[in-house]
């Protein structure tokens, strides 16, 4: 019987996986330290100068949600999910019209509300919590928007985040509401690096002055809104680049265009022309 003969190829790729199985196993994920997001925490002197100079550069922080009182705040954050406040601020004036209070939004219900928001994310859903947002209120508060963390996450469409802002902004408490500019400043800087955004409040409130707590989430959001933004930060307008762990600063749009490489010239297309075809005589 003639001997059996393997295939050159066969052969090649018995020896790749001989090679693969003698081969030491490693992580495929790399160590934290190599990781991207999250840079060095700085020290507890440079995020009070960071936050210092966010205080000098704007005194007097305000939330850009429009609202009258408590319970508008409430709504307006409550839509605000996954929105921006712009899109929020063109559709509460009518539905504030409408129901200026929780009497009157819980009267609308679901189905009377949908109509003014309809242009905002997620619009069915949040119809359905800001109704039954507003019945508890009537049922439980007497239409009073409370200044409690529990009794305030006991409604529908409140998480801790919305509760943070109800809290610091109606009722002046410090706190600390974490969301996706925030998070990604605390981070990128180095000023509360966490993986969680209940784990770069917990930082923010542990390494910021008391003094600073209430407004810092104003500064932050804000930062982050328009300086610190998600794909390029604008560094070069920065005042607080001076403390910050992110690197490779930004550099000015006219230093980047300068600096940029040149793209070379395409050479011109050459036209081939074809060889006509010969026809059968």
């Amino acid at each position: 019987m003639a001997p059996k003969i393997r295939h050159p190829f066969a052969l090649v790729i018995s020896s790749l996986r001989r090679e693969k199985q003698d081969m030491p196993k490693v992580a495929l994920k790399p160590p934290k330290s190599s990781r991207p997001g999250a840079a060095k925490p700085l020290s507890a002197d440079a995020a009070r100068h960071f936050i210092a100079a966010l205080a000098r550069a704007n005194p007097d922080p305000r939330t850009e949600l429009r609202y009258r009182d408590p319970f508008t705040l409430l709504v307006a954050v409550v839509l605000s999910a996954q929105t921006t406040d712009a899109a929020v601020n063109r559709a509460t004036p009518a539905l504030f019209a409408a129901a200026p209070d929780a009497r009157a939004m819980a009267a609308l219900g679901a189905e009377g509300i949908a109509p003014f928001i309809r242009s905002i994310g997620l619009w069915q859903a949040k119809a359905r919590h800001l109704a039954e947002l507003a019945r508890l209120l009537v049922e439980r508060h007497g239409g009073v928007v409370p200044g409690d963390r529990a009794a305030l996450e006991a409604l529908p469409g409140v998480g801790r985040k919305t509760a943070n802002v109800v809290l610091n902004v109606a009722f002046g408490q410090a706190t600390m509401a974490v969301d996706t500019h925030i998070f990604r400043v605390s981070n990128r800087t180095g000023l509360a690096p966490g993986k969680t955004p209940r784990a770069v409040e917990e930082a923010l409130l542990k390494r910021l002055p008391p003094e600073t707590l209430r407004d810092a989430h104003h500064w932050l959001i804000l930062h982050g809104r328009y300086v610190c933004r998600a794909r390029t930060p604008e560094c070069w307008r920065c005042v607080a680049a001076e403390w910050c762990h992110f690197t490779p600063k930004t550099p000015p749009p006219d230093v980047k265009a300068a600096t940029a490489r040149p793209t070379p010239p395409r050479p011109p297309r050459r036209r081939v022309r074809a060889s006509p075809i010969a026809r059968p005589r």
